[in-house]
């Protein structure tokens, strides 16, 4: 049993990296599809595909070969939620941090922008 499925998620890609592996597959969630398609925007995952070929649908990513630095912010015993004047940039603005807000699952910078606050994720570098 997965208490924090986010945290799995970044585990998984962290590792699957470690061991120089270009696709990793892992049970899916939709808030995990969500994070997947933000960092494909932002290019930092090339593609993220629903495998229902299965028992219980998968979710497949393709890894670049660049390593990311993944690391999660709010935690299940600590929730960190931030205003979106206080929402910092990662690395000087060459990361993202990925907010979860009422308008959905986006980067920090479209938080800031629309002026919306939320739970930080994660921050990737």
């Amino acid at each position: 049993m997965v208490v924090d499925p986010i945290a799995d998620f970044l585990t998984q890609i962290r590792n699957a990296q470690m061991a120089r592996k270009t696709t990793v597959t892992l049970p899916y969630s939709k808030i995990k599809h969500e994070i997947a398609k933000v960092m494909i925007k932002n290019k930092f995952l090339l593609t993220a595909k629903k495998d229902e070929s299965e028992k219980f649908p998968m979710l497949t990513v393709d890894l670049p070969e660049k390593t990311l630095t993944l690391s999660r912010v709010s935690r299940c015993s600590q929730r960190i939620y931030t205003p979106a004047k206080e929402i910092r940039k990662v690395l000087s603005g060459y990361g993202i941090s990925i907010i979860s807000t009422s308008h959905g699952i986006m980067t920090g910078y479209e938080a800031r922008k629309k002026n919306i606050g939320g739970e930080v994720l994660c921050e990737i570098s």
